[in-house]
């Protein structure tokens, strides 16, 4: 398959499953292996920056009303001096604290998570199956009461860890934020609406931390057509995943996604064994 082929239908996995709680980083190390494309332009620095710059484009896209009003409201407290009682200045400044977690773990470990797992693909399907069962033990637990009016800085920090966690590729940091959110007792909507609010700052963040490898080498110019397609391909999934699941969520419980992660754990280890 052609490499721009091959770039989209990436760039389309990493949309959906970014949002979607059943671990990215999962299928795209799991995905390409199963399909044999070994290509280094699918983990280069370059491609993994337009991924990340899709999604970020899809959260920017549908939230960007709820973004300007928090940022308005993040200024407005610096400029006062205070949060005072107005909720949205107190979200922005959770949000911001779920952050910690995750940029301190991934700064310091970056490198091992880049590479240690592609080496031991079983892993990924070790996580996927404990992913599943925390997602699944939080159904269990929710009671389903609080919405994001109702969120303090115990949650930010337990939301924050669970955050961190999505650096082992299995975990997902959707599914693991949203299976915090059921624990805190938000609702399964509200549960990820903050999931996708503070998945904005977090993604952007990698986003520019994986860039700085691109001002050393520079953009090469052949595989722009490529970074272009997996970008866009990252960006529409993306949106239309965000929407999907605040709506399905209204209603519905996450099961068909702890099943899928089963399903694909197992899989996972069907293609180990084989090879």
């Amino acid at each position: 398959m052609p490499l721009v082929l091959q770039a989209l239908v990436i760039g389309i996995l990493q949309g959906l499953t970014e949002f979607l709680p059943v671990s990215s980083s999962a299928h795209l190390i799991v995905v390409p292996e199963f399909l044999g494309w070994k290509d280094p332009f699918l983990n280069s620095a370059a491609f993994d920056v337009m991924l990340h710059a899709g999604t970020l484009a899809a959260l920017l896209i549908y939230f960007w009303r709820d973004l300007l009003r928090l940022l308005a409201a993040w200024i407005g407290s610096i400029r006062e001096r205070r949060v005072g009682a107005d909720p949205d200045r107190r979200l922005a400044w959770l949000l911001l604290v779920t952050m910690i977690p995750g940029a301190l773990l991934g700064v310091a470990l970056e490198s091992f998570f880049d590479t240690f797992f592609r080496e031991h693909i079983i892993l990924v399907a070790v996580f996927l199956v404990l992913g599943a069962a925390i997602l699944w033990l939080a159904e269990q637990l929710a009671f389903l009461q609080r919405g994001l009016d109702n969120v303090n800085f115990r949650d930010a920090i337990v939301l924050g860890v669970a955050q961190a966690f999505a650096l082992f590729p299995g975990f997902s940091r959707s599914g693991m934020t949203i299976a915090a959110g059921l624990y805190t007792g938000l609702t399964r909507e509200a549960a990820a609406r903050f999931s996708f609010l503070m998945g904005t700052p977090i993604i952007a963040g990698a986003a520019a931390w994986k860039a700085r490898e691109l001002l050393q080498s520079g953009l090469p110019s052949a595989d722009v057509p490529a970074l272009g397609v997996g970008m866009l391909g990252a960006a529409v999934a993306g949106l239309l995943a965000i929407a999907f699941l605040l709506d399905y969520l209204r209603r519905r419980t996450t099961a068909p996604f702890i099943a899928e992660r089963l399903v694909l754990a197992a899989l996972v280890v069907v293609f180990v064994l084989a090879r």
